[in-house]
């Protein structure tokens, strides 16, 4: 019997244990500072001249490491090692191939708060942030396994007399991870083992402004067990080696997530059968939002204002689930737009090493500037209520802005800016309110806060997006709970920390005796 999940608790920072925990594990991560760190290619360590810096984004001038960059050449040796690899590893016992995950799970979680404050470091992620990041990828690694035991042996069909069929799921082959650097431990976590519980042997591909989480978490695999060519670390440019691993005649499937251009760019190149090929490559993509809170007029007003905040603002709104649309019946918008911005006017800016920092750096300065310039178009498009400024004299440092009284089809309303920025339109009533959240190509998560149950069962039909939540924010999906993808330009709805997740990475199987 497979024992039940249970999410990875949330580390209560009031506790001066935990406190300490988490400074000591700051202390760990500066003792590693500007380190080197190979690519990994069927178990071999290579290093290149041509590297990868990861800076902190809260100060720039920081060194966090150098990550050895990729080439055509070795991202051709890592997937000749995968695919040697995929030979032996697709016939290990689901058992065993869980079992390593398990492992490796136990070995975060002891380094759980290094992990974290790693993040702080690198990605610019508050502890409570950073803590989540850390206990979500604990929690996939705990959740894919489990899964695995339940789907390794196939789905019952149907027998006649004299027949005995069977239903069962193998791997797919070699694919490619392509992770994103705002959840760089979690999703790369969870999009790696998914594919390595079901059979297959990966590259990894991580942000190029995070890299380092990436390596440890490479290491992290290793020390539980992993055969070699199982997971292949080949950090390198979208244009040299993206392009190249996602065209491959050996690539079976692509894992990405990131964002809707470029995730429409590797469905169109995914798409094409390249000489050798003689499979359709399958692409699981996570990619854009553009999430909206609805505020009825029947609402507890003060959650409306928390919840709006919350998600707009959790991690310098670098969530492709962060509420950047508050969509307000007209009869409540002034109390709810006035109540975000006193909110808004309280929260903490500053360095995320800092207990007490609420919102940290944006990703970096090509982020900054894009930010910056919307901030920009907001204020023509709208009011410009609070926030605005930006400083990246040190680090990436935006205000937590808020811009009112937006038409629906605003720039500001309809483009993901991937930063704090929040906009608020006026709708007539709660219909319109809901066409309105719609409006939008993305489909990914969206809030509606309201006590009318009538209210509540129309946008349980209407509010077309993938994850949905009632009378709370519009992040903070858990695995297992809230199995967590999108529709219409957000991706292919693969519902990552869901029962069918680790589908996406298997082909079913029938065979049928006679006897």
């Amino acid at each position: 019997m497979v024992q039940p999940y249970k999410h990875e608790p949330f580390t209560d920072f009031t506790n001066e244990e935990n406190r300490q925990d988490y400074l000591n594990g700051l202390k760990t991560v500066e003792s590693y500072l500007g380190k080197d760190y190979p690519l990994v290619i069927g178990g071999e360590r290579i290093t290149t001249e041509d590297k990868i810096v990861s800076y902190n984004p809260s100060n720039h001038k920081e060194i966090i490491g150098s990550v050895s960059k990729a080439s055509r050449d070795l991202a051709e040796q890592a997937m000749q090692a995968a695919v040697e690899a995929f030979k032996t590893w697709k016939k290990v016992k689901a058992e065993v191939r869980a079992d390593v995950l398990f492992k490796a799970a136990t070995i975060i979680r002891r380094r759980k708060h290094e992990f974290s404050a790693l993040l702080t470091k690198e990605a610019g992620k508050p502890w409570r942030e950073a803590d989540a990041d850390t206990a979500e990828a604990i929690d996939f690694l705990e959740y894919y396994g489990r899964q695995m035991l339940q789907l390794k042996d196939g789905v019952p069909v149907n027998s006649r007399p004299n027949e005995f069929n069977r239903y069962n799921y193998i791997p797919l082959g070699v694919g490619i991870i392509i992770s994103p650097w705002n959840f760089p431990l979690a999703i790369m976590a969870g999009t790696t083992v998914a594919a390595i519980v079901s059979g297959n042997t990966v590259l990894l591909k991580p942000a190029s402004t995070t890299p380092v989480v990436a390596a440890k978490f490479v290491e992290v695999m290793e020390e539980a067990g992993l055969p070699k060519g199982v997971l292949n670390f080949v950090p390198g440019s979208g244009a040299e080696v993206g392009d190249y691993l996602v065209d491959h005649k050996d690539t079976r499937f692509i894992s990405f997530t990131g964002s809707r251009d470029v995730g429409l760019r590797i469905f169109e190149r995914s798409s094409k059968v390249n000489q050798g090929q003689v499979w359709m490559k399958r692409l699981i993509a996570e990619m854009g939002g553009k999430d909206t809170i609805v505020v009825d007029s029947e609402a507890d007003l003060e959650l409306a204002a928390q919840s709006i905040v919350a998600g707009a603002f959790g991690f310098s709104g670098q969530k492709c689930s962060a509420c950047s649309r508050a969509v307000i019946v007209e009869g409540v918008y002034d109390t709810v737009l006035n109540r975000v911005v006193e909110l808004t006017k309280e929260l903490t800016v500053g360095d995320p090493t800092e207990q007490g920092t609420f919102m940290g750096p944006v990703n970096d300065n090509n982020a900054f500037k894009k930010i910056m310039e919307y901030v920009e178009i907001g204020k023509q498009e709208g009011k410009l209520m609070t926030g605005g400024e930006g400083d990246n004299s040190k680090g990436y440092f935006i205000q937590p802005t808020v811009i009112a009284d937006l038409a629906p089809d605003a720039r500001i309303m309809q483009e993901e800016i991937f930063g704090p920025v929040v906009g608020f339109t006026k709708a007539k009533d709660f219909t319109e309110a809901i066409e309105i959240a719609n409006n939008t190509e993305y489909g990914l998560t969206g809030a509606v806060i309201t006590t009318n149950r009538e209210h509540l069962e129309q946008a349980r039909e209407d509010f077309h997006v993938g994850n949905l939540y009632f009378n709370r924010s519009c992040t903070g999906a858990i695995v297992g709970y809230q199995p967590f993808g999108g529709f219409n330009m957000s991706g292919t709805d693969s519902k990552a920390g869901g029962p069918d997740y680790l589908l996406l990475h298997m082909q079913a199987k029938t065979t049928s005796e006679m006897y």
